[in-house]
């Protein structure tokens, strides 16, 4: 959770008594919430440029003091991470709440969604896939965010469009739910004045059907994270250049991961490695 090994945590409370967590009766460290959140904010000060031996010899009062000045500096990012972080592993929404909106009396909701919410999921992918914490843990984090994306594009869908010259279509494939970056990219093309269509998670491909009616160029938009599978992938694209792009204006833009496995390059296919270069090239 905090990024320092344990090996470095065990020197830190011999050495310096940063941390003194509970034991077992077999003598196995356990941590508190509290524990959780004071080695945060070593990692915060350490990480800063603070030497670890000056960090030990501040009171309570100096060492508060000193988060709270690199957490209003620079690198404050980091600060909001670890809230976030505590927010998730007490399952603290207003914690959660209270420190998006602060975020957001100083900065846009796509530098908060590009600078810190891209890399708060992607640690906590690495901290699910070591069994650092439990899926409900991820899903709680991620469902406010989206519950956030979902108001703020609530709110731009009253607004005039302004650009009719096309349409996009975000969807997920068959079997693929994580819709988080798709649910984003919506809210940036609203934001910039285009109609969308969204239609979210696991769509079959004959769903899509019914869209041809549209006359406008369709710009359909995907985002790959696990489906289709390797072996799929390929066929699935071939599949869907016959069906939709063919002897239209259509495009099709794909990001995640499973693009690296797209084997030969089609003239109405874009693939783009993250969601600032999709929005660039909108």
């Amino acid at each position: 959770m905090s990024g320092i090994k344990a090996h470095t945590i065990r020197i830190w409370e011999k050495r310096y008594k940063l941390i003194e967590p509970n034991r077992t009766d077999t003598n196995i460290r356990v941590y508190s919430l509290e524990n959780l959140q004071k080695l945060l904010n070593v990692t915060l000060l350490y990480n800063a440029g603070v030497k670890i031996s000056k960090i030990a010899k501040l009171n309570e009062q100096e060492f508060n003091d000193h988060v709270k000045k690199v957490a209003l500096s620079s690198s404050s990012n980091q600060k909001a991470l670890n809230l976030f972080k505590l927010a998730m592993i007490d399952f603290d929404q207003n914690l959660f709440t209270k420190t998006l909106e602060n975020l957001l009396e100083e900065h846009s909701f796509e530098t908060v969604f590009n600078s810190i919410l891209v890399h708060l999921m992607n640690d906590l992918g690495v901290l699910w896939l070591t069994n650092s914490i439990s899926p409900a843990h991820e899903h709680f984090l991620s469902s406010l965010i989206k519950q956030k994306i979902h108001s703020l594009s609530q709110s731009l869908n009253s607004q005039p469009i302004k650009d009719t010259s096309k349409t996009f279509v975000l969807f997920l494939p068959d079997d693929e739910i994580h819709e988080l970056g798709l649910l984003y990219l919506n809210y940036e093309l609203l934001a910039k004045g285009y109609k969308t269509i969204y239609l979210g998670p696991s769509v079959p491909m004959k769903s899509l059907e019914s869209l041809q009616e549209i006359q406008k160029p369709l710009h359909f938009i995907s985002y790959l994270t696990v489906e289709p599978s390797v072996d799929k992938i390929n066929d699935y694209i071939d599949s869907f250049e016959k069906e939709f792009l063919s002897n239209t204006s259509n495009q099709l833009w794909l990001l995640g991961t499973q693009v690296q496995y797209i084997q030969k390059a089609y003239p109405k296919v874009s693939l783009f490695h993250s969601i600032p270069n999709l929005t660039k090239e909108v």
